[in-house]
This record gives structure tokens, C-alpha cells and sequence, in this order.
């Protein structure tokens, strides 16, 4: 399409259209759709994390045989069965974390504002650390801990994943727009049970080569990861022009978050702050000639 400046020498300036002096007109206004709305983005969250819960209940009323049985199945090999089986029912719980997009999203939809969220989730989130310091720090919590099975080895004596992840959702919320904060969310819970899931059950299976500190991760994990996070995030974004790019870039984002962890920071806390920061940036570069129609002016439109 001809820039507006070029369309002005010519004499075809057409006042109805934006003011992009220094931009391409890439689409008309009516080829640009509407932004997430509160509703679509309400039952999207509400079928997502009923499909987790139900996936939950479904795999934890399964005996571990049976899990084995169909991992077997599934062509998973026989001496990755029982550590898959292993890993399967430690990261299922994690599908518990879309709880927390969901319930921001309804606290949303009935008006109840971004600031009130954000002192809800620091509250909890200081509680819950605060308890699992209490369960490091003290031996009669130690021993009583609920969740203590789904522990992995090196969380006995530090902080678990739960508080990384409950610090990583409240930093999200905290700092960035909402429908930018919930799709991270997502990323950080799909996107890292696929890598696990697939990585522990397809791992060199295709690809022999090891990626990641101490070549501990697999290249099919990653690429499960990124195809996850680019699925998910095309159709939260589904009404929005152009989505594909900044998706792209946030889930590429998440996946090279997730396999080498920069600055040894936790990736329950990196991966939602790292692709909110890689959205932001991919929605701003892409509607920079059509800025009312940014996704980032969601909360502002619909709060």
C-alpha cells in the first residue's frame, strides 16, 4: 500500500484515513477487528481452565499401572515410562495455576479494579511465602506439610516452585496490562507442562542433541513449549490483527526462558515477566501506525 505522504502528492489524501505521515497505511480501519472483549476473554478463560480441572481429576483418579499403561500406549519408551508416570502426576497439579488468570478475569468483569487485584495477590503471595519459609525454617511444619509429596528433591530445603510461581503471576499483574498478564499465565502453565511432558517422554528421541545448562533438556520439550505458547496465544488474541508477530516473539521468548533460565532467576518468575515484557513490545511495534487499535489499550478501554 502507498504511504500517506505519497498519496498526498498525488492529490488522493482521503481525510477519513489515520494520520501515518511516517508510516504504511498496512490495513483500513475496517480491516483492523475489534480488541479482546471482556466476555470473550471471560468464557475463553472459563472452558480453559475447566478443560485443566477436568484433565486434573481425570489423570489423579487414574491408578499409577494405568498411567504406565497408556504411556506405554502413547509409544512413550519403555525406560522413560516411570519417570514420565512420575513426572505426570507432579506437574498436573500446575493446571490448578489457570485458576489464577481466571479469577483476575472475573474480578475484572465485575468491576472490580486492576489495583484492588494487585493488593489481593501481594497478600497472598506474602502469605505463601512467608508459609513456605516456615516449612524450610521448621521442623514440626516440615514434617506436616500437605504437599509434600509432589516435592522435588532439591525443594525439601528451599522455597518451592508454588512461591516462584505466586511471586511470577503477582509481578505480571502488577506491571503489565491485563490480557497481557493472563496470557504469560498461560504460557508459564501450558507452555512448561508441554516442555516437561514431552521432553520427559519423546526427549532424544528424534533430535539426539541436548540443549540447556548441562544438556538436561531436549529439543522436542522446546519445540513442544514454543508450539504451545504460539497456539494459545493466537486465539486469546484471535480478534486481534496481525497477533501472529508479537506472539511469535513472546513465545519464542518463554521457550529460551524456560530451557536456559537467564541470571539463574527462577522460570516460574521469569518466564511470565520476560514474554509480558516480549508481547508488549510486539503489539507496540506492530500497531505503531494504528495505536487506538493496540491490545495495550485493553484496560483502558474495557476497565
Amino acid at each position: 500500500l502507498k504511504s500517506t505522504s505519497l498519496d498526498q502528492g498525488r492529490g488522493l489524501h482521503n481525510p477519513a484515513m489515520p494520520n501515518t505521515t511516517y508510516c504504511k497505511v498496512w490495513a483500513t480501519t475496517d480491516e483492523v477487528k475489534q480488541l479482546p472483549s471482556e466476555h470473550f476473554l471471560t468464557a475463553y478463560m472459563v472452558v480453559l481452565a475447566l478443560i485443566g480441572l477436568t484433565l486434573l481429576i481425570l489423570v489423579r483418579s487414574l491408578r499409577p499401572q494405568d498411567v504406565r499403561r497408556l504411556l506405554r500406549e502413547a509409544g512413550v519408551a519403555l525406560h522413560k515410562v516411570a519417570n514420565t508416570a512420575r513426572e505426570i502426576e507432579r506437574k498436573v497439579f500446575h493446571l490448578c495455576g489457570l485458576l489464577v488468570p481466571l479469577t483476575y478475569q472475573v474480578l475484572l468483569l465485575y468491576r472490580f479494579d486492576k489495583a484492588f487485584c494487585v493488593r489481593i495477590l501481594w497478600t497472598i503471595t506474602l502469605v505463601g511465602v512467608g508459609s513456605d519459609l516456615m516449612r524450610v525454617y521448621v521442623p514440626f511444619v516440615q514434617r506436616n506439610w500437605p504437599l509434600k509429596s509432589i516435592l522435588r528433591e532439591k525443594e525439601q530445603n528451599q522455597l518451592c516452585g508454588g512461591s516462584y510461581f505466586s511471586l511470577g503471576c503477582t509481578l505480571a499483574i502488577h506491571l503489565f496490562d491485563p490480557g497481557i498478564a493472563m496470557t504469560s499465565i498461560i504460557f508459564l502453565v501450558l507452555g512448561d507442562l508441554s516442555a516437561a511432558l514431552i521432553g520427559r517422554s519423546f526427549g532424544q528421541s528424534v533430535c539426539s542433541m541436548k540443549v540447556g545448562p548441562g544438556g538436561k533438556k531436549s529439543v522436542e520439550g522446546s519445540i513442544g513449549m514454543f508450539l504451545c505458547c504460539f497456539v494459545f496465544g493466537c486465539t486469546i488474541f484471535s480478534q486481534v490483527h496481525l497477533r501472529e508477530y508479537a506472539v511469535f516473539i513472546a513465545s519464542l521468548t518463554a521457550t529460551l526462558v524456560e530451557l536456559y533460565e537467564p541470571f539463574g532467576i527462577n522460570d516460574n518468575v521469569s518466564i511470565p515477566v520476560l514474554s509480558s515484557l516480549a508481547l508488549t513490545f510486539g503489539f507496540k511495534r506492530t500497531f505503531s501506525c494504528e495505536p487506538t487499535r493496540s491490545p495495550l489499550l485493553w484496560y483502558a478501554q474495557n476497565g
